[in-house]
């Protein structure tokens, strides 16, 4: 679970041309194939202005690992990131009015965003230039009806999520985020990002004594039975009668004391939860590593690393008034979710999301009026 990622594009120092990377050795070459990609989203690179900030792109990276334990916080975080930088938050339901030189997003199940930058010079019928990555990575996931218990145990029924290498979950400290739908004071309801940073779960292995063919035979985990963290002791007898709390399984499913967890970090009563999408992580934060801090130790490089430069690349590429003025595209980030799992939802990049959003935006810069295959013509000339 655990990913090691050699900085061959990312270790860069403050670069005169925000998008031009500087590598710590000169005989990389072939390092700059990763990032060519990012010329893309630009017509005339020259256009490219200097990064002022000063900071450091690989430490950038590392924090948003950290910050996106799941698809959700993923975009969250992305999010945040195109408000700072003065993107507009478009909503699919309203009326869009958008103009050249303008910078605008949107959201979609809170787990997937598409980004765009309209240049100054963009006539109708000109091409997109898009980056597209996605926000998802494999992963454990609590089930609908998460309570299992075993004599003496609480434990926490879970499946796996995508192509993962499972036996890497084992021996972990892990802990659960995700998206809880809570009611709220009126009646309404609000989705909520919650994250227990502290371990609560382990997956653990047998002792070597239980198991003696195993360093023959390999560590063959059976998903079903295996795979199922636990979460604390059940001592009835133990349990503070103040509040309530049973060992016994929820008519939700789970565990009252998981519950409780989550009601304490999102600062709500246990009654108010309504529904949990949870996702086993692993607490262990995203960091440096190698003699030369070469490394980075981190999970979910697949595909949080793409979804990090697409938007870096989208943001520093238009970040000044002037950026945009020789564009005569459109220059678009698009991070899908559920590629893991087929990319077919509605959130994914097996949806119409994205090609909807690009007959959107000709027909508004259009003002209405669009000329014979406009659209069409500008999907050809995208890439």
């Amino acid at each position: 679970m655990a990913v090691i990622a050699r900085l061959q594009f990312l270790h860069l120092q403050p670069c005169p041309k925000a998008l031009t990377p500087c590598f710590l050795s000169p005989t990389a070459a072939t390092r700059l194939r990763s990032f060519r990609k990012f010329y893309s989203l630009c017509s005339n690179s020259d256009q490219i202005h200097e990064n002022s900030s000063g900071g450091s792109i690989v430490g950038d990276l590392l924090d948003y690992l950290n910050e996106s334990w799941t698809h959700f916080h993923a975009t969250a975080e992305a999010k945040r990131q195109l408000l700072d930088a003065g993107f507009h938050l478009l909503n699919e339901t309203e009326e869009w009015n958008l103009k050249p030189g303008g910078r605008y997003f949107f959201t979609t199940n809170m787990s997937s965003l598409v980004a765009f930058a309209i240049g100054e010079k963009y006539s109708i019928g000109n091409g997109f230039h898009v980056i597209a990555a996605h926000t998802d990575s494999p992963c454990l996931k609590l089930k609908p009806k998460s309570a299992s218990s075993k004599p003496g145990y609480l434990m926490v029924s879970v499946q796996t999520y995508g192509a993962g290498l499972w036996h890497t979950w084992f021996d972990r400290d892990l802990s659960v985020a995700g998206r809880v739908i809570v009611r709220s004071n009126d009646g309404s309801f609000a989705h909520k990002l919650v994250k227990v940073r502290r371990p609560l779960l382990r997956i653990p292995t047998l002792a070597i004594h239980l198991d003696r063919t195993v360093n023959k035979d390999g560590f063959k985990p059976n998903l079903e039975t295996h795979l199922i963290p636990l979460l604390s002791t059940r001592c009835e007898e133990s349990l503070p009668e103040s509040k309530g709390i049973s060992s016994t399984p929820s008519k939700a499913g789970h565990h009252p004391k998981l519950l409780e967890v989550l009601s304490e970090e999102l600062n709500c009563a246990i009654d108010d939860i309504l529904s949990i999408e949870l996702n086993v992580c692993d607490t262990q934060p995203s960091c440096l590593g190698g003699v030369n801090n070469e490394f980075i130790f981190s999970g979910r490089l697949d595909n949080l690393a793409s979804s990090f430069c697409a938007l870096r690349a989208l943001i520093d590429s238009c970040q000044s008034s002037g950026d945009l003025s020789s564009e005569n595209a459109i220059r678009m980030v698009a991070l899908f979710d559920n590629e893991e799992v087929g990319s077919n939802s509605i959130q994914g990049a097996g949806a119409p999301t994205m090609f909807q959003a690009m007959r959107r935006i000709v027909g508004c810069i259009a003002h209405q009026y669009v000329g014979e295959g406009a659209v069409e013509r500008a999907i050809r000339q995208s890439f």
